[in-house]
């Protein structure tokens, strides 16, 4: 629920038909529920993702803290984890009643936690479950089920294996794709590195568009800047960026441009709408540095960055610290160098 006092600024977009445009990567110990609300001050337009729970989990754990979330956050997407269907249909159902927009299957993780329970990314080598996934948890619910992979694993061929996958699961009515345009190489590259040095693959993904028109195929790997994003749009139906909008938040400013709206909020603007947000937390019994430590990199490449940084890192994971904490680390930043 949304927490009393929260003040929406900007105000959140629900779902459109472009809703996929741009979209913040679901993260694991990065997106969570606040980052989320962080991000939403930032823009009212992106597509946002919690970090991937699994199927059980939700089905058995605490779902209160698990899947969470505050009405502030819309539109926002569901990712879970599993490769049994009865149990991701009965967690989309669940989902669906928390009020999620979306359920999206992980079909891209590449950590030894999903390969032992045989998910994420070693699902690209057996759409069959994966498509079964789908049928089930598009009967079990109202709101679309969509589906995140890679182009390949190892050394399978990644046109056959993409094209494969994605005809074999839109079968079962998934419209919605987002590829990282990389291989998951499960052999011999950590998760971390297999973010950078498997090669990317934007042509094959653009082939993958051109060649199912019909789908909606949103690229995602490697994309830095908005100018990139803004590129990429001509030959894809949205982007997802990852790290880049997590380590420099202040680019979610302009992703609202995408869709050709005005951008009227700066930095210190983003900060004030989330500053209600964070009492609330507080006065829940939250640290600080719960919140703060998504907010690191937004003055990144200005003056009195480093301060900015120094003061939350050090003093807001302290027992007892408050929004003064913030004020301080605010106040390292001459406002005159914030772009409006």
């Amino acid at each position: 629920m949304t927490p009393a006092g929260y003040q929406k600024s900007p105000e959140p977009i629900m779902p459109t038909d472009d809703a996929y445009r741009f979209s913040v990567a679901p993260m694991m110990d990065w997106t969570d529920r606040h980052c989320r609300a962080f991000h939403r001050c930032l823009t009212k337009r992106a597509l946002l993702f919690t970090e991937m729970v699994t199927a059980d989990a939700v089905i058995h754990g605490d779902r209160d803290r698990l899947i969470g979330f505050s009405e502030v956050e819309h539109p926002v997407v569901l990712q879970l984890g599993g490769n049994e269907p009865a149990k991701m249909a009965e967690a989309a159902r669940i989902g669906e009643a928390f009020g999620y927009d979306e359920v999206n299957i992980n079909c891209g993780c590449p950590s030894d936690r999903v390969q032992s329970g045989a998910f994420g990314a070693c699902l690209m080598r057996d759409p069959v479950t994966v498509a079964a996934c789908v049928a089930e948890m598009r009967t079990a619910v109202s709101i679309p089920v969509t589906v995140k992979c890679r182009i390949a694993i190892d050394d399978d061929p990644p046109r056959e294996t993409l094209f494969g996958f994605v005809d074999q699961v839109a079968a079962e009515g998934c419209e919605v794709f987002t590829v990282h345009a990389r291989k998951a190489w499960l052999k011999g590259l950590s998760p971390k590195e297999n973010r950078d040095i498997p090669p990317l693959d934007y042509d094959l993904v653009a082939q993958l568009k051109a060649e199912r028109p019909e789908l909606t195929i949103v690229l995602n790997g490697g994309i830095q800047t908005m100018a990139a994003a803004q590129g990429h749009l001509e030959a894809f139906d949205g982007v997802m960026l990852g790290r880049a909008a997590y380590q420099t938040p202040s680019l979610l400013l302009g992703v609202d441009r995408l869709w050709g709206d005005d951008v009227p909020i700066d930095e210190w603007e983003a900060i004030e709408a989330y500053r209600p947000y964070i009492a609330e937390r507080l006065a829940e019994g939250l640290r600080l540095h719960a919140m703060t430590r998504h907010m690191i990199g937004l003055f990144q490449g200005r003056p009195g960055a480093r301060a900015w940084r120094r003061t939350l890192s050090e003093k807001a994971p302290r027992e007892g610290a408050g929004l003064d904490v913030l004020d301080e680390a605010l106040a390292c930043i001459p406002r005159e160098d914030v772009a409006a």
